[in-house]
């Protein structure tokens, strides 16, 4: 069962590290081996992106990584098809979709849920997906073994507190307003609201949007029960982006990102 790879991965006692990356960016066999790199320096939880040109909630570093995949060819079928490929070379930790509600719409509701759980893909998140329009979407989750990942973000006590309590898999705090992206900065009062939705969550929380520095990791930390890193990890691949296209030079660049990951984790 997909869901039982989340359960082990969410209830280890170490602090969750959740990594994004864009499905495709650089391309799809680079994809598979960053995944594989991410998993050796520690990641606990895969969040793959699927490159869409109107991301509402991502900032310029996800957008340019859109982008470069959907020049590439890359769709939300070929997404889903890059995880039993991760899964025969070796990936075990739980991979959770990252899509906007249009692509899905357009793809299907039923049948992404249904493929999805066959691929061996354990998650879903929608982040333009309101909690109140989420509920159908949620049923056929559950009827499939995926966790439909609920984000809650800073604004109402009462609203941020309903959706802790029905939250699954891992509850991703947004540590800001706004779209994703590096901050040297986060705000202060994020760790009331951090306290408040752990408070009322019966899941793990990982906190995302934002964070970019083995500091930044190690004070969420203390107030969460993980990291989700995406848009300084964004920064990184696409820095390498040449090297990664090549089989040769590849190592070399995987390498790289290995060691800007270790970084954040034993910061």
């Amino acid at each position: 069962m997909a869901n039982k790879r989340m359960e082990v991965a969410t209830k280890t006692g170490k602090p969750l590290f959740i990594p994004f990356v864009t499905a495709g960016d650089p391309s799809a066999d680079a994809t598979i081996e960053i995944a594989l790199t991410l998993e050796e320096a520690g990641a606990s939880i895969l969040e793959l992106g699927i490159p869409y040109s109107d991301p509402l909630a991502d900032g310029p570093t996800i957008q340019a990584a859109s982008k470069r995949a959907l020049n590439g060819g890359m769709s939300l079928e070929k997404a889903l098809q890059l995880v039993p490929e991760m899964r025969k070379r070796g990936l075990t930790i739980p991979v959770i979709i990252f899509t906007y509600f249009n692509p899905l719409l357009q793809y299907g509701e039923e049948r992404f849920v249904n493929e999805a759980a066959e691929l061996g893909i354990d998650g879903l998140l929608v982040p333009d997906l309101p909690f109140e329009e989420s509920v159908y979407l949620d049923q056929l989750c559950e009827q499939n073994d995926l966790a439909l990942i609920s984000l809650v973000a800073p604004t109402s006590k009462q609203r941020m507190i309903k959706i802790a309590q029905r939250a699954k898999g891992f509850l991703y705090c947004v540590s800001s307003l706004g779209v994703t992206g590096v901050r040297n900065e986060l705000d202060p009062r994020v760790y009331d609201f951090l306290k408040t939705v752990r408070e009322a969550s019966n899941i793990p929380t990982a906190v995302g949007f934002g964070i970019s520095t083995g500091e930044q990791v190690r004070v969420m930390q203390e107030h969460a029960d993980g990291v989700v890193v995406g848009s300084a990890l964004v920064t990184v691949i696409g820095e390498q982006e040449e090297a990664l296209k090549m089989k040769e030079t590849r190592p070399l660049a995987l390498q790289k990102i290995k060691t800007f990951v270790s970084s954040l984790i034993s910061s």
